[in-house]
């Protein structure tokens, strides 16, 4: 028994009391938010969201990547989302390794370099205003003026917004 074992006798509890079918597809509050994927960011809860109020798309850094920029795309153009919030953090995993160094490892442990950009950074405001950025620079993305960047501070709970110049 695993985790994964666990997670899913969770599931069977979560499902019994399941009353939220109701949900329009469009998220409530017309914004979607892109975070770390770190375990210690509770989105929803420092933002004060609801199920159904935004779109949250997680990754390693929650920097924008292609797949970041496709996910927003979809999220504005076909789902009614009109601003978008950034949320990097303090003491971020991303700050601690460098690309080339992971890819190193990783093409000696098995023969093969991964052909895609980490994304490590060594400055983590300065990521944020990179990853606002990338989104406003996209043709793909309809609503660039409601882009904004925060810094989660995870010693506080709090959010410190990051100007994009």
């Amino acid at each position: 028994m695993g985790v994964t074992d666990d997670l899913l006798r969770n599931n069977e509890e979560y499902a019994r009391g399941f009353d939220r079918g109701d949900l329009p597809l469009t998220p409530a509050k017309g914004v979607a938010v892109v975070a770390c994927m770190d375990a210690r960011l509770d989105v929803h809860g420092m933002l004060g969201l609801e199920l159904g109020d935004a779109h949250v798309i997680r990754n390693a850094g929650g920097v924008i990547t292609d797949d970041e920029i496709r996910s927003l795309m979809i999220s504005q153009r076909l789902l009614g989302t009109t601003e978008v919030v950034l949320i990097h953090h303090t003491g971020c995993g991303m700050l601690t390794f460098s690309d080339d160094e992971v890819k190193d490892q990783i093409e000696a442990d098995t023969g093969v370099r991964p052909p895609f950009s980490l994304e490590s950074f060594g400055d983590l405001e300065g990521n944020v205003r990179e990853s606002i950025d990338r989104i406003k620079s996209s043709p793909f993305i309809p609503n660039k003026a409601s882009v904004r960047g925060f810094v989660y501070e995870v010693e506080t709970g709090r959010l410190r917004e990051v100007s994009a110049a």
